[in-house]
């Protein structure tokens, strides 16, 4: 049988972590037992106390820091025991039912990595919900940029859903050095490096706001053009 880690890096989620793990259990994968890892980055909005009285079918670990969402995806690899690492949000923009597809390359040996696609063209995407146009119009720029340096053509760099072989895993963990949200065109840059297999797939995708938790901004948008250029080139 083989074993699906599932990374969740979480700050301030109190809103959302309890549905977002009622729907990661309801999902039944045959051959497939899931272990699921949650790092919170130190919340302060309650998620801690949540996150303290879950049972023993998760495994929690406290940072002692905010440290970013690159750190907490670390801590979270280093943990994980799994054949396969997926990486969740604590969001509810993203969608447990595309497990199946997204480990399914893996799982057959056509791939060491899968990102999940909001952008890909298929009836799935079209459903799909984007939140803020500028932000949409911006992180399509950077992914073409991030596609030059790297060599790599992919539809979506910046989506939550990435997969990994454990040996991807092992290959790269040591190499990881993002804090925050280079954590994606950084991963990019290492599967280039790596040579590693990648696919994507297209998934579901519901956008959240501002008001509604959403963190990434505008400052996070600009150190993006740097995170491209540092882990590409240096």
């Amino acid at each position: 049988m083989k074993k699906l880690s599932v990374v969740i890096p979480i700050y301030n989620e109190k809103n959302t972590i309890r549905e977002i793990l009622r729907r990661i259990d309801a999902i039944k994968l045959d051959g497939v037992e899931k272990e699921i890892i949650l790092i919170d980055d130190f919340s302060i909005d309650g998620t801690r106390e949540i996150l303290s009285g879950l049972g023993s079918n998760y495994k929690v670990f406290f940072q002692d820091k905010n440290m970013g969402k690159g750190r907490a995806v670390k801590r979270g690899f280093e943990e994980a025991s799994g054949d396969i690492v997926l990486i969740q949000d604590a969001d509810l923009e993203y969608d447990p039912a595309d497990y199946p597809q997204l480990i399914g390359p893996v799982i057959d040996d056509r791939a060491d990595v899968v990102y999940g696609s909001r952008f890909l063209n298929s009836e799935i995407t079209s459903q799909n919900k984007i939140t803020y146009r500028h932000g949409f119009i911006f992180s399509r720029i950077l992914n073409l940029f991030s596609n030059f340096l790297s060599g790599l053509w992919l539809s979506d760099i910046y989506t939550c859903y990435k997969v990994f072989s454990a040996g991807a895993v092992r290959a790269i963990i040591t190499e990881i050095k993002s804090k925050r949200f280079g954590i994606d065109p950084e991963f990019t840059a290492l599967i280039a490096k790596n040579k590693f297999r990648v696919l994507e797939i297209p998934i579901h995708y519901q956008g959240r706001t501002y008001r509604e938790g959403k963190k990434i901004n505008w400052k996070d948008g600009l150190a993006a053009i740097w995170h491209i250029i540092r882990f590409n080139l240096f």
